[in-house]
């Protein structure tokens, strides 16, 4: 049932019931097993263990999609060019009133 309850003088909010949480009714629900079909890696063999799969992959050079390391963020300019240019921009302010 919703139903509004006032949190301040003029300020309302919607109260509703909590929602259930989808969870297995399994022991671990939250564990991702290591376990898949057999997959055929690069090298010919079969493998029915992601981390196995993984290992032999990488030991071939291969890259997982979603698992590469990102390139870190180059700033364009440096911390004195950001003062500078603010600088600039209240000096400009000042000048037009």
């Amino acid at each position: 049932m919703i139903e509004l309850i006032e949190v301040e003088p003029g300020k309302w909010r919607v109260k509703r019931p909590p929602r259930e949480i989808a969870r297995s009714d399994l022991p671990l629900p939250n564990v991702i097993s290591d376990t898949m079909d057999p997959t055929e890696q690069v090298d010919g063999k079969f493998y029915t263990s992601k981390s196995q799969f993984r290992k032999v992959g990488r030991s071939l050079g291969l890259i997982e999609i979603g698992t590469e390391k990102q390139k870190p963020k180059v700033h364009a300019e440096t911390r004195a060019q950001k003062d500078a240019r603010r600088q600039s921009i209240k000096n400009a302010i000042e000048r037009s009133l």
